[in-house]
């Protein structure tokens, strides 16, 4: 007799299985190595017809694993479940110096354990999977084991070899064994004769199930992923162990059913029944190797020494970079360093919250271009640009998101050119770019309310008002102080995070806006008027070039911008968010606060950041609200709410009005009054000298 050959599991890693590893790795196991349970599948197996000779080409005994193998594996018809154990590498030197002989010892204990003490099949087919991935490259080494009991000596094949299993059955007995399998299907099954039918149980039954059965009339089955003539799938090594050792008088002559049939073949078929049968034994005194002895390492194509390819038993490496969608691939590329901050550094690090605010940025200017991209550094994927003016030939060498062809032909709008950039640089980004002028105090719209330049400002503004709604946080990028003051009306009504960053020449100041009076909890914070006791004017007519052009230290903006965009993220990151206490005086004197109230999880949030880059100082401040602000005061929100566009109207046509809304006016009045009755007596001052 024949030694019986079984053909090895041949592992197919769908694509999808990486992708899903790699968010695992990422997201959850992070440094961690533990042993993971995971769930892969196979299935009878399938020949193909070679349309030059006729005749049947196997396929490899495939063991699946999908994109759901760190949940619950949904496998098709007649396909099995196999659950199994998985374990990452850190580095490349661990999974080259992984303790195999080890690992495949741990699983097979189990497995014999399974066998011996337990009478459960369901443990027959394991499988162990190490792996390391290169997420960097998109390159995963990976080694599958499927640990098997070999026979001392092997199992033997009866005279004749394995045969069609139409002609050891009926075509309704195989009907029968296809519509119980289809229904519920079992990786290992018993097979006894009903009249011309068949009866079915599961393996474990065994003794009570053939105990009136005739030995050459008990049949044992199983799924085969085989489609080898003469050489059963490797499932049947361990079933025919399980029966050796609870069953060793059977042993002598084992009748075996490969089942290989998804389909009931229909009478124009010419191929028939592809399930298979035989009868194997074990010779005298044969014994089931143990766990230690345990079989499974799988192989893998190699260059043998005469140039010729062979199979030896080396990991595999799956390389993913060349065939995913590069759009998908830098996904996942410009999250990879905000993701292993969570690794060792800020695990409670909340990256989502970052990644899914809505910002808005008002200019496009050198400013903008910086916070555009420090934003995309932390993951932001929704950024608005609004800006009306194009881009010059002076700005490609300040503003990193244009170029010179962008200056050409009267130059392209900015803030479309801006987003246009920026998907350039990552395609998965969601920006637009909005040409917009924004209506400012102190520069009248001529006209009357009826004309064509205040329905323009009030489509301006009707416009504005959508993109605050659209939004989560606002910057203020602008050149002048006037276009920051609609904005901050605008934010401070509708309870919006505003980020404003501004420039002088060796200078520069960032701060958040407080909260609304209404919401705040605890000391209101200022916003950029409340130190104002000046309605904001017309300061951008009769000014010479340098005053025209934002004249600054080139290295000035990028620290301003990058300032803001930290200060954004910390206030993201704190708890109570738009009403974060700033830090109190001693904490910002020393940058490190006893108190975790005034702290998220990126550290302090202070109000205001005032730099000077003459003596590279920065200074964080903190500036109470004022209620007569002409931008968040609640008599101007008032206003505002009630009164809409009119309001706004009045507030750019007509110079005093604002002080007069906010009470600024008298103020003034009763500060001139105080200085007109103070009695200086400066005669008699001199006297006395």
């Amino acid at each position: 007799m024949e030694v019986v050959k079984f053909v090895s599991f041949s592992s197919i890693v769908h694509p999808g299985f990486w992708h899903e590893l790699t968010r695992v790795k990422i997201d959850v196991l992070k440094l961690s190595d533990d042993t993971l349970t995971i769930g892969g599948s196979y299935a009878p197996g399938r020949s193909i017809k070679d349309r030059e000779t006729g005749g049947e080409i196997a396929m490899p005994c495939n063991f699946a694993l999908g994109e759901d193998a760190f949940k619950e594996v949904q496998t098709a018809n007649f396909a099995i479940p196999v659950q199994g154990e998985f374990k990452n590498y850190n580095t490349i030197e661990d999974f080259k110096a992984a303790k195999k002989k080890e690992l495949l010892n741990n699983l097979s204990n189990k497995i014999w354990d399974s066998v011996t003490k337990d009478k459960d099949t369901s443990m027959l087919t394991r499988f162990s999977l190490i792996t390391f991935a290169d997420l960097k490259k998109y390159r995963y080494h990976y080694w599958f084991a499927f640990p098997a009991f070999p026979a001392e000596p092997s199992w033997q094949i009866a005279q004749g070899g394995w045969k069609a299993a139409s002609e050891e059955s009926s075509a309704k007995q195989l009907s029968t064994i296809h519509t119980r399998l289809s229904a519920k299907p079992s990786a290992f099954f018993l097979i006894r004769p009903a009249g011309d039918d068949v009866e079915m149980d599961m393996v474990e039954n065994y003794q009570s199930f053939f105990a009136n059965v005739a030995p050459e009339q008990r049949t044992i089955g199983f799924v085969d992923p085989s489609a080898q003539p003469q050489n059963p799938g490797w499932p049947l090594r361990n079933l025919l162990s399980y029966l050796h050792v609870h069953y060793p008088t059977d042993s002598s002559a084992v009748r075996v059913l490969c089942w290989r049939d998804s389909d009931v073949p229909s009478a124009a078929s010419s191929g028939g029944w592809k399930s298979r049968f035989g009868v194997v034994s074990l010779p005298a005194g044969a014994t089931i190797a143990g766990p230690t002895k345990a079989v499974g390492w799988e192989k893998a194509p190699a260059r043998g020494k005469d140039g010729g390819v062979e199979e030896k038993l080396i990991p595999r490496m799956a390389d993913l970079a060349p065939m995913m969608d590069p759009t998908r691939l830098a996904d996942q590329a410009v999250d990879l360093n905000l993701k292993l901050m969570r690794w060792r550094i800020m695990p409670s690090l909340d990256l989502d919250k970052v990644a899914s605010t809505r910002c808005l940025l008002l200019g496009a200017g050198t400013l903008g271009c910086y916070v555009a991209r420090t934003l995309m550094g932390w993951g932001v994927r929704t950024i608005t640009f609004v800006d009306s003016a194009r881009v010059s030939f002076s700005n490609p060498v300040r503003q990193p998101l244009f170029e010179f062809a962008d200056c050409l032909e009267g130059g392209k709008p900015k803030a479309e050119c801006a987003a246009n950039a920026l998907k350039k640089i990552f395609p998965g980004m969601n920006t637009r770019g909005i040409e917009l002028s924004i209506p400012m105090p102190g520069h009248p719209i001529e006209g009357g309310k009826d004309g064509k330049l205040a329905q323009k400002a009030k489509k301006d503004v009707e416009e504005l008002e959508k993109l605050f709604d659209e939004h989560d946080a606002v910057f203020l990028l602008m050149d002048s102080r006037e276009s920051r003051w609609l904005p901050t009306v605008l934010g401070a009504s509708k309870g919006k995070i505003v980020m404003n960053a501004a420039l002088g020449f060796d200078t520069y100041l960032v701060m958040r806006h407080g909260a609304r009076a209404s919401t705040s909890k605890g000391q209101r914070l200022g916003c950029y008027y409340c130190n104002d006791i000046v309605a904001p004017a017309d300061s951008l007519t009769d000014r010479t070039l340098d005053q025209m052009c934002t004249v600054t230290r080139p290295g000035l903006a990028p620290i301003a911008a990058s300032s803001a965009v930290e200060l954004l993220v910390s206030l993201l990151q704190h708890p109570e968010g738009l009403h974060a206490p700033p830090p109190p005086p001693e904490s910002s004197k020393s940058q490190n606060s006893e108190d975790g109230a005034n702290e998220s999880v990126l550290g302090l949030v202070p109000h205001q950041l005032r730099g000077f880059l003459a003596q590279f100082r920065t200074m964080p401040i903190t500036g109470a609200a004022y209620d007569r602000c002409t931008g968040c005061s609640e008599a101007v929100l008032k206003a505002y709410e009630e009164r809409g566009f009119d309001m706004m109207l009045e507030a750019f046509n007509e110079t005093g009005y604002l002080e007069r809304l906010t009470g600024l006016d008298k103020l003034h009045s009763e500060g001139d009054a105080a200085f007109e009755a103070v009695d200086w007596d400066e005669e008699d001052e001199e006297g006395d000298m």
